[in-house]
């Protein structure tokens, strides 16, 4: 297939674009680089060996998204493009719904004008909202705890609507968990604009100097060490994920919406992640416990037997290797892509 990839040159984005080559796609990318550098594109070229087209606009720009439609011979799409900071969300709401509602608004008239049919949406756990418990199935009521979660939920929403009143129309909403880590070779990887987000960046950036320490939230969770404990997943495997998933869309014509859980299944504390990183990276990851942060869980984890039963896809890196894959990425570009 050829396929459209939203958000391309992010850090889940770029990630699928390797997978997707490497089972034999072509890809066309579109990104407006918000949390992305255009140089990472010469580096998916080297790493792929195929020449990818780029086309550098907002998807909001509903005319330019027609005619990114009407130059490329779309197959698919697997749309990413969206902005994602849970804190943010909540001092910038109308950001978050203006932009990844109508990214995905005009992503979606484009395909319907043009006869694209299959759409593989990156949702998030954090649909399953606060009073879902671990082990979260795909089966468990939708909610959210912050603007960024929301956006998620109407996403999902609008999506299974569009398809129940467009045949034809087929949607694998792929609902992951916390992707980490960086492509074997350690020439693409996370590369957060500003203070790190998400945990794993922020360890790696502590120990190759870019930071004193971490700050660790919450250290009187009911968890075997206090800390809390999520599900880490390797972005190679969830790559190989939505891989998969397009392709089980062309596999079965009959499916119109169908949700995937992608996550390992089981879960780490923050502070095994930090004793993991110090242990591939061989440096030392300072840190502090300091106060939880209000929407934070305590345990959150993926049943993913779906995926495993259905699309024949499970997690396959472990934590020692999500670190060291982040340190190679980290300490060859210690401060990111250039430019």
């Amino acid at each position: 297939m050829r396929v459209l990839v939203s958000g391309g040159a992010g850090y889940i984005g770029s990630h699928t674009v390797v997978a997707l080559i490497a089972s034999g796609h072509e890809v066309v990318i579109v990104d407006n680089f918000s949390n992305a550098k255009p140089t990472v594109l010469a580096r998916l070229e080297a790493l792929t060996g195929a020449s990818i087209p780029l086309h550098a606009f907002d998807l909001r720009d509903a005319d330019k998204t027609e005619r990114l439609f009407a130059d490329e011979a779309i197959d698919a799409v697997i749309h990413f493009a969206g902005l994602k900071a849970v804190g943010e969300s909540s001092e910038r709401p109308l950001d978050y719904y203006d932009n990844n509602l109508g990214s995905t608004f005009a992503l979606v008239r484009a395909m319907a004008r043009h006869g694209v049919h299959r759409l593989v949406f990156s949702s998030s756990a954090t649909v399953y909202g606060e009073s879902a418990t671990a082990p979260f199935t795909e089966d468990l009521p939708t909610s959210a705890t912050n603007p960024y979660g929301w956006t998620k939920v109407m996403q999902e929403q609008i999506l299974t609507d569009i398809a129940a009143a467009t045949p034809g129309l087929q949607v694998a909403l792929l609902r992951y968990f916390n992707p980490v880590g960086a492509h074997e070779s350690g020439t693409i990887g996370e590369d957060p604009q500003g203070i790190p987000n998400n945990l794993m960046p922020f360890i790696a950036q502590v120990a190759v100097g870019r930071r004193e320490r971490l700050s660790v939230f919450g250290g009187d969770y009911p968890t075997p060490d206090g800390t809390a404990v999520r599900d880490y997943i390797h972005v190679m495997d969830l790559a190989d994920g939505h891989v998969r998933a397009l392709e089980y869309l062309g596999e079965h014509p009959e499916v119109a919406v169908r949700a995937w859980n992608l996550g390992t299944g089981e879960g780490t504390s923050v502070l095994q992640v930090v004793e993991a990183f110090a242990d591939a990276s061989g440096r030392p990851v300072p840190y502090e416990i300091v106060a939880r942060r209000p929407e934070d869980l305590a345990v959150t984890y993926a049943d993913a037997t779906r995926a495993e039963t259905e699309l024949g896809w499970r997690a396959e890196r472990t934590i020692e290797q999500m670190c060291a894959d982040t340190w190679r990425w980290q300490s060859a570009n210690p401060q990111g892509y250039p430019g």
